[in-house]
């Protein structure tokens, strides 16, 4: 596994950090966000959105548990962990369908579920707070 950490110093570097990330992304790419609250995963989130050509708003799927962005070069979906359980829960929504659509999926709180994260496509992503306030480490494996 190859592993990358990179230090951002605002939202708007997080989340051009995520759209660099984008640009490598291809169908089935599975990305695993894992950080604290307000760690930056959903502003991440919009930097892959924006490098698929994604122009509606992405938020935090945190009630609905998933949002579909299917506007841009390939569809994006974007999970919700915290309010699961675990693996079972995930499942139970639709795991495996979303997996089989082709598109790209993002999932906060990856740290909910670790066992669904199985294939060699997956990207981890941890993110966490520095020493001040602002500042983040964004640590990338493959």
């Amino acid at each position: 596994m190859r592993e990358e950490t990179y230090t951002t110093h605002s939202e708007a570097e997080t989340e051009e950090l995520g759209r660099v990330l984008g640009t490598s992304l291809v169908p089935g790419s599975v990305v695993a966000l894992s950080g604290n609250l307000g760690a930056g995963k959903t502003a991440f989130t919009r930097g892959i959105a924006s490098a698929l050509g994604i122009a509606e708003g992405v938020s935090s799927p945190t009630f609905t548990v998933v949002n579909e962005y299917l506007n841009g070069s390939v569809p994006l979906f974007h999970f919700d962990l915290y309010r699961l359980s675990g693996a079972d829960e995930v499942y139970d929504i639709g795991w495996d369908d979303y997996l089989g659509r082709g598109g790209i999926i993002v999932a906060e709180w990856s740290e909910r579920a670790p066992e669904i994260f199985h294939s060699e496509e997956t990207i981890y992503v941890d993110i966490s707070v520095g020493e001040f306030s602002q500042d983040r480490f964004v640590r990338v494996s493959t």
